[in-house]
Parts: structure tokens; C-alpha cells; sequence
């Protein structure tokens, strides 16, 4: 199998060719935003001269695109339209000025209650009609168990915008507030994708490969690029995702708990392995203070990297979290923990003669040798990596924890080692492992880490499955799924049909029996008692192709 791993961050694009679990090529090429299909064609002729492109089997992607759309307030101006019932008023802000509440109701059950007021949908559309929105986002507080309010909706505005995001499409989940976050930036952030994604398919057809494209989630899985452009937000933070999973693939983590360190020029990224297997976050991932239904791999970051930031004030040694451009030694004005390291000969610079200047002169300053600061900048770096361990630990330990593999109670992680990657990852692994009293590992091919892990993450699928015996309705509102079921329907035909629909859909994507080993994350089952006549049921249950690496998932 031939499979192309193509990383777009936010200063460089990287690329890899893996056959059949041997890294074949590599290529790092830096960013031209005011030229991203170019940035993109260049990286794919660099990669694939003299490869035979029909023999392709696979192209995977990861992305900062939406992520840094979000940090950098660079979203699309949304237009909310919030359906919230009747009980508790929810109040959100943060959404960009074009919020509206409308009246009409689907209860806990998805029964129709009230149906919405075509004349106040109709002032919304004037109104936003003379806005500048570029998508739009509508929830209904109950719509997974009953889409009908969503649809409408939708339907009143289809010929007014092309982008609408419904909160049933993107999870199963009951939980209002975090679906209400997860829809508003879908749609904020699907102008971004969107070009990303044209520029992608641009540059393929230039080059005339036809194979399957895939894009790397947050949970360390893959969806389709077509999928993908619907539900943009499932791709926030697949830049990290990648960085799990490319260590995963480059270093032994079978069976051992592990700590893994993505160390960029801005942020460290913080991730941590049960058993070899990545630990998830049980609702969703928060990001920008937004709490979401996005389900991921664990991760902190911190405002600390080789670019950082480094002076004293009042006499204290400060790192961070502030970036103020590139090291000295490659050309910048301000100090950084690179220029120490590459005064420490541990890193060739570009420029190590002005670096040591600076070092020395920062040095004269604090009253302190020149080797000895450049030792407390980099111990200093360290242990600020070592406490954010700590305290992530303290706080992963404190209740049970979530992998993708299981739900584990009682259970302590305990890193017996560090894996690391990153731009100063390899000079950095001897001081880390000093800091940490453990043993630290820097694979050979750390550079391009992100591509591999992207080019070797097998796809996922999540679904729910919500099941009602006095509606007689069925429903698995990510596969579209609406059927009618009797009364004697119970959890434990709830859990088969969820476990094959699961299945069948990742085999659907490309994947064999084993490869779409499906679980059951959540089942839960109420009555509902309609007086001395007996209980109906209500059943929920999620169940998931269990995310990890391709068979050809250790590279060579």
C-alpha cells in the first residue's frame, strides 16, 4: 500500500510517501499564505517525482486550518438561530452579534410539541438578509431525537445561504450548550475549510491523482474530505491529533503508559498514552473558552516553544508564553530558549556568532556566566514542561480516565518514558531527561512526525442511536437512519444494531472486518411511565470504530 501523509500548518507543509510501512520520502517546504496552492503544488512535485501516482492508494491530511482561524479571530461572520423550548433559558454570547431565538418545541422524546412560526422565521431572513453573514448555524434543543424543527428551518433559508450547519448533523449528544457552541463554529469556520479544501483538490487535479483524500479528526481518526467539508469542526486540533498519532507510529509505546511532547517555535503540546493508547477527552475538546462536542485525544498546551520569549524581570528569569519572532540565530531581535541551545552547541544556527553575542550580553547583565545562563534558560524551559506534567497528571488521576479503547476507574497513569518531537526536540531530550529523571526518546524522522501520523491514522466513525417504544421510531442521526420499531424493542437490540450499523460503516470507508471493530462508548435505558398501563422505553446508545493506526502503522 502507498500512502501519501501531507501536515499544512501554519509555517510549514510537510509531506511523507509510505510504502507499506517504510517511509519512503520526505519533504518540508514553508507556508506562502498569499499563495496556498502553489505552497501545496510545490510540496506534491517535490514528493512524488518518479512515483508512479495510478499506484497511490490513500492521501491523508492534517490541518491547523481551522484551529488557527479560531485563535486568530479570522472566522466567518454566522447567523444562529437557537430553538430552545420551553424550561431553562440558555444564554450565550460570543456569536458574533446574529443570534435569534425562535419560538416552537420538540420535548425529550422528539415529539412535536409546537411547531415553528413561519412569520418570525420570516423577519429573521429580512434581517439577515441585510447583514453580513456568511453561513448559518440552527439548533433545536432536542433535534437528535427529532430533526423535523432543524430541517424546516433550513428549508425556509436554503435558497438565501449555501453553507448551513443543523445541530442533529453534527452529534447524537442531548447536551444543548456544548451543541450550540459545536454548530456556530462548524459554520464559522467552514469558509476557511472550504478553501483549504478547494485548494487541495485544485492542486491534486493539477497533478492528475485520483486516489481517496482523508483528513485527520481531533480523535485521532480520519473522515473523508468531502465529509470533512460539512463538519469542518471535526478538524480542530488535527494538527495534534497528528502529532499523537505520528509518535505513536515512530516510537514503542505498545502496552507501556507514555507522556508525548510536541515542541513547536510557539506552544508545547502535552499528550499522554494507558496502555498504548491514547487518553480522550469524555465530552468534547474546549477551545477559545468554547466547550464543544468534538470528541479528541487529551491534550494542554503550553505558551512555551524554541521561539519563546526569554528576559528577566525584577531580577527573575521569565520564558514565555509570548512569541517575538524567530531566534536570534535565525535572524530575529529578542532571545530565545533556541539561541541558548544553539550556544550550547546543540543546535547549529544560522547565525551563531550573533547569538552568542546575545547570550553573553544578556549574561553581563544578570551578573551570571555566559554558559551558566544559557543552562538556566534551557533548565529553566524544562522544568516549566515538568510541572505542567505534574499538575496534568494530578488532574487525569482524579477521576477515572478515558481512552479509546475503554473507560478505566482506579486506575493511575504512570509515563515510564518521554517521547518528544518538534523542531528543538532533538537538543532538547538530553535536559528534559535530566529534568525528569526518566528516560526520553527523540525518533530519527521527529521532523516530519506530523505527516506520518496523519499518513497512517486509520478512519473513524461515531454514531447514536436513540430509540423510542411509544413513538415506535428508531433513529441514527449521523447515518440518516429513521426507522420504526415495536414495543418489545429493549438496550440489548439497541447495542447490536449500533455495534453492525458501526461496523458496516467503517467498512464502507475502506476497511476490513478487524479494521472496523466497532465499541459501545455509552448505553443507557429509561421507562416512561404512562399511568397503571406499563412503561415504554427510552434508549440511548453511542457506540464507535475504535480510532488508531493503519496495519501499516509502525514505520520503518
Amino acid at each position: 500500500m502507498l500512502i501519501i501523509g501531507i501536515d499544512m500548518g501554519g509555517t510549514n507543509i510537510d509531506g511523507v510517501i509510505i510504502r507499506n510501512g517504510s517511509l519512503q520520502k520526505s519533504v518540508k517546504l514553508q507556508v506562502d499564505h498569499n499563495h496556498v496552492l502553489q505552497s501545496i503544488l510545490a510540496c506534491l512535485n517535490d514528493l512524488l517525482q518518479d512515483v508512479d501516482k495510478t499506484e497511490i492508494d490513500r492521501i491523508n491530511l492534517s490541518t491547523t486550518v481551522c484551529t488557527n482561524a479560531i485563535v486568530e479571530d479570522k472566522v466567518s461572520q454566522v447567523g444562529m438561530i437557537l430553538q430552545p423550548g420551553p424550561g431553562l433559558q440558555w444564554q450565550f454570547d460570543r456569536m458574533g452579534g446574529y443570534l435569534r431565538y425562535v419560538s416552537g418545541s420538540v420535548d425529550h422524546r422528539g415529539k412535536l410539541v409546537r411547531d415553528v412560526d413561519l412569520k418570525e422565521l420570516e423577519q429573521i431572513k429580512q434581517e439577515f438578509s441585510a447583514s453580513p453573514i456568511e453561513a448559518l448555524a440552527i439548533v433545536n434543543k432536542f433535534s437528535p431525537r427529532n430533526p423535523v424543527i432543524e430541517e424546516q428551518i433550513k428549508d425556509s433559508f436554503r435558497d438565501v445561504y449555501e453553507h448551513i450547519t443543523l445541530g442533529h448533523s453534527l452529534s447524537g449528544k442531548l447536551n444543548f450548550p456544548r451543541r450550540v457552541q459545536t454548530a456556530y463554529l462548524n459554520a464559522a469556520t467552514g469558509k476557511s475549510f472550504h478553501n483549504f479544501a478547494a485548494y487541495m483538490r485544485e492542486a491534486l487535479a493539477k497533478e492528475q491523482i485520483t486516489a481517496p483524500v482523508y483528513i485527520l479528526k481531533a480523535d485521532g481518526g480520519t473522515i473523508d474530505l468531502t465529509g470533512a467539508t460539512a463538519k469542518p469542526v471535526e478538524t480542530i486540533l488535527s494538527g495534534p491529533a497528528a502529532s499523537c498519532m505520528g509518535m505513536r507510529a515512530l516510537l514503542a509505546v505498545e502496552d507501556a503508559d507514555f507522556c508525548l511532547l510536541d515542541i513547536g517555535g510557539t506552544t508545547t503540546d502535552i499528550f499522554f498514552l494507558v496502555n498504548g493508547v491514547p487518553v480522550f477527552e469524555p465530552l468534547g475538546i474546549e477551545i477559545d473558552g468554547r466547550k464543544t462536542l468534538v470528541r479528541a485525544i487529551f491534550s494542554t498546551s503550553i505558551g512555551l516553544g524554541g521561539d519563546s520569549f526569554v528576559r528577566f524581570e525584577d531580577g527573575e528569569l521569565l520564558i514565555g508564553p509570548k512569541r517575538a519572532g524567530n531566534a536570534i540565530a535565525f535572524g530575529g531581535e529578542e532571545l530565545t530558549p533556541t539561541d541558548a541551545l544553539v550556544y550550547l552547541n546543540a543546535i547549529e544556527g544560522r547565525y551563531p556568532n550573533e547569538s552568542r553575542l546575545a547570550i553573553e550580553m544578556a549574561a553581563g547583565q544578570a551578573d551570571m556566566d555566559s554558559r551558566q545562563l544559557a543552562l538556566a534558560i534551557v533548565e529553566k524551559m524544562c522544568g516549566i514542561i515538568k510541572g505542567r506534567i505534574d499538575v496534568t497528571l494530578q488532574k487525569i488521576n482524579a477521576s477515572p480516565v478515558y481512552t479509546v479503547k475503554e473507560l478505566l476507574r482506579d486506575r493511575t497513569v504512570k509515563p515510564k518514558s518521554i517521547g518528544v518531537i518538534g523542531g528543538p526536540a532533538q537538543a532538547l531530550a538530553p535536559y528534559l531527561e535530566d529534568s525528569l529523571n526518566i528516560p526520553v526518546a527523540c525518533p530519527e524522522n521527529y521532523a516530519v512526525a506530523n505527516a506520518i501520523g496523519a499518513a497512517l491514522a486509520k478512519p473513524t466513525i461515531e454514531i447514536n442511536l436513540f430509540a423510542d417504544t411509544e413513538r415506535g421510531i428508531m433513529s441514527i442521526p449521523e447515518l440518516e437512519i429513521y426507522e420504526k420499531i415495536n414495543k418489545n424493542f429493549d438496550l440489548t437490540e439497541a447495542k447490536r444494531i449500533a455495534l453492525e450499523k458501526t461496523s458496516l460503516a467503517g467498512q464502507a470507508l475502506g476497511l476490513d472486518v478487524e479494521q472496523s471493530e466497532a465499541e459501545i462508548v455509552e448505553a443507557e435505558s429509561f421507562n416512561m411511565v404512562q399511568g397503571y398501563f406499563g412503561a415504554d422505553k427510552n434508549i440511548r446508545v453511542k457506540a464507535q470504530i475504535k480510532p488508531g493506526l493503519l496495519p501499516e502503522g509502525k514505520v520503518e
